[in-house]
């Protein structure tokens, strides 16, 4: 695991990436400079710590890379490749070499990777498919910068802000696809690939994976063979990543099944298996679930108490590390879970993607049985009708809840299904919100064209949750929460046999009846207590609605209720002055998090935009 950053005609100011980039690769820092062109590597040695340092060279390809392929022996196999090292880094570079950008195909990995090809005289950038690795570029004006993160590159140019994606992160929650907060600044999209000539720097995005591919070719598969097809492949995807490896693996345990299931697999490959999970009070501790499968497999088990008592004066450091406006309050947990793992040891398992490809949220359900996306009339009048004499929702776990935002969504059209059935935070407030005619345009075309594709109600809100939520939200907010405290996160759910075999599996092997993440539920059968297979998911989560109200009230208040803050440029003024003292119908949940959305946003501003940090 690394940093990367690089530039075409732009000048690096090493000594502050070395700074920005540091603790995405603590071990060696190294650059590379050819006429107009700079690589910049930060190491986390993790694999062949020996020969695997960067950039590394093949013939006319120099190579810095970021992140893991865990199959790469296998590859080099396949294609009998004469390599010097045991490193994935000179594999990639041998794969290029023969298949172009072909070789992506092969790989099972996390990685965001920048290959100089001397003989074109242009970079090959590329991301992995589920997008766990990050990479994002500056291109103007003749000039190219990339970098591992946004804060690294904001240091090393003037940035301009982007206010339609601003609109855009305040309605979604976070910033689609390839936006970011500035202009001229953009993410290589998750499952994409990029060329750059450096004669004169344009990008050209090509998609070399999609997983709506997969949902589009359904399996034969009865649910026993599937079962048995799972099974082998999370054995293979967890053997992998636990051998893949010259330091020792641990696993993260939140008290759900998929960290469960990795965590007693990896046990198999690890007989000194050091697990982590965080414990606070209040009704979201997962602690005592996740003892269950600790005390079941033996491992070495560290419940890390978390205590919120210095919240108020670690919360701004958490969001910085984010370089963008960051909306989920659970990477709070995730980072200090993060920073006592790196205590004991540098790499990582958790059970990331387990919800997305499997089926685990509860607002799947529904969409099991009906296709929201294209509810008529009749279904949306007496919706409609329903929510407006409802009484808002104040518990998020309760009947009540999943009843009263069923209702909401029902009534809503197209796009309006996906946003209140997601993140929800101000849909239905839009009347408040200044100047969002186009900010969702290409969300709207792109959710049209998934409305359209012939997929069913479940595989579309599946499809958009993994291309949008995952790969926008829940991948970026381990990525720094691990990457802040040089630590790997390895994600055996987000293995390539997975990717391309269970989106193409029966709905009802993911949703039966009320019953969620079906398939995945009966395998865990054979892995862990009968106590935590039937739960209802959980997670890293946090009591949001008590901060804002308790401890980080004070801190929250003198960023969003300042009359020169930010978000007023974005939300009525009033209407957040009215929301943050309980004069709108609306439930605590959706409170705290519109309240939330705008702290965020003026951290943000306020500390890297104006660069008080």
């Amino acid at each position: 695991m690394c940093g990367i950053a690089g530039s075409v005609n732009h000048s690096l100011n090493i000594e502050q990436l070395t700074k920005d980039l540091f603790h995405r690769g603590p071990d060696e820092q190294t650059t590379f400079e050819t006429n107009n062109l700079q690589l910049h590597h930060h190491r986390l040695a993790i694999l062949d710590i020996a020969g695997g340092k960067q950039p590394m060279q093949y013939g006319a390809y120099t190579i810095i890379f970021n992140g893991e392929i865990y199959n790469h022996l296998a590859v080099r196999k396949k294609y009998n490749f004469n390599c010097n090292t045991n490193s994935d880094t000179e594999t990639i570079l041998h794969a290029y070499a023969k298949l172009g950008p072909k070789c992506l195909d092969d790989f099972d990995g996390m990685f965001a990777l920048v290959i100089y090809d001397e003989k074109k005289n242009e970079l090959f950038l590329a991301r992995d498919r589920a997008g766990k690795k990050p990479l994002y570029y500056f291109c103007n004006g003749g000039k190219f910068i990339f970098s591992s993160e946004l804060g690294a590159l904001k240091k090393q140019l003037p940035l301009e802000i982007n206010e339609e994606n601003i609109r855009q992160y305040i309605r979604m929650g976070y910033f689609y696809k390839s936006s970011t907060p500035y202009k001229n600044v953009f993410e290589i999209p998750a499952g994409s690939f990029a060329c750059v000539s450096l004669e004169k720097p344009e990008v050209k995005i090509s998609k070399w994976w999609n997983i709506h591919q997969y949902y589009k070719q359904p399996s034969p598969d009865d649910f026993e063979t599937a079962s048995q097809r799972i099974d082998s492949i999370l054995h293979d995807a967890v053997k992998n990543r636990v051998e893949s490896s010259d330091l020792e693996v641990g696993s993260f345990l939140s008290g759900g099944i998929d960290s469960g299931i990795v965590t007693a697999i990896a046990k198999q490959y690890n007989s000194s298996l050091k697990t982590f999970t965080v414990s606070f009070d209040g009704e979201y501790d997962e602690a005592p679930l996740a003892k269950l499968v600790a005390d079941r497999y033996g491992t070495a088990h560290h419940e890390i108490r978390i205590s919120f008592d210095n919240l108020v004066n670690d919360i701004e450091k958490i969001l910085i590390n984010y370089g963008e406006p960051f909306f989920d309050s659970s990477a709070i947990p995730s980072y200090y879970v993060s920073q006592a793992a790196k205590k004991h040891l540098t790499v990582i398992l958790n059970g990331d993607g387990g919800d997305e490809l499997f089926g685990g949220y509860r607002r799947y359900v529904p969409f099991a049985k009906y296709d929201f996306f294209k509810a008529g009339v009749f279904t949306k009048t007496m919706a409609s009708l329903f929510h407006a004499i409802m009484p808002a929702s104040n518990n998020k776990k309760s009947k009540y809840n999943y009843i009263y935002r069923l209702a909401d969504l029902a009534r809503k059209n197209r796009l309006g299904v996906y946003l209140s059935s997601t993140i929800d935070s101000f849909e239905g407030y839009e009347k408040y919100l200044s100047g969002t005619g186009s900010c969702l345009d290409v969300v709207k075309k792109e959710f049209d064209e998934m409305n359209r594709s012939g997929l069913s109600g479940l595989q579309k809100i599946m499809n958009l949750d993994f291309d949008n939520i995952l790969a926008g939200n829940l991948l970026v907010k381990m990525d720094i929460a691990t990457m802040a405290h040089s630590l790997e996160g390895r994600s055996p759910l987000l293995c390539k046999g997975l990717l391309e075999y269970v989106p193409s599996v029966n709905d009802s092997f993911k949703i039966k009846g009320t019953k969620t993440k079906y398939i995945l539920r009966m395998l865990a059968e054979k892995y862990l207590p009968a106590e935590l297979i039937h739960q209802p998911k959980r997670g890293f989560e946090i009591p949001l609605k008590k901060w804002i109200d308790g401890e980080l009230k004070d801190l929250i208040a003198s960023y969003v209720l300042s009359p020169g803050a930010y978000g007023n440029n974005f939300v009525d003024a009033s209407f957040i002055q009215k929301i943050w003292n309980r004069k709108v119908k609306t439930g605590d949940e959706k409170r705290a998090k519109m309240i939330w959305t705008l702290f965020a946003l003026e951290v943000w501003y306020q500390k890297i935009y104006n660069g008080t940090v």
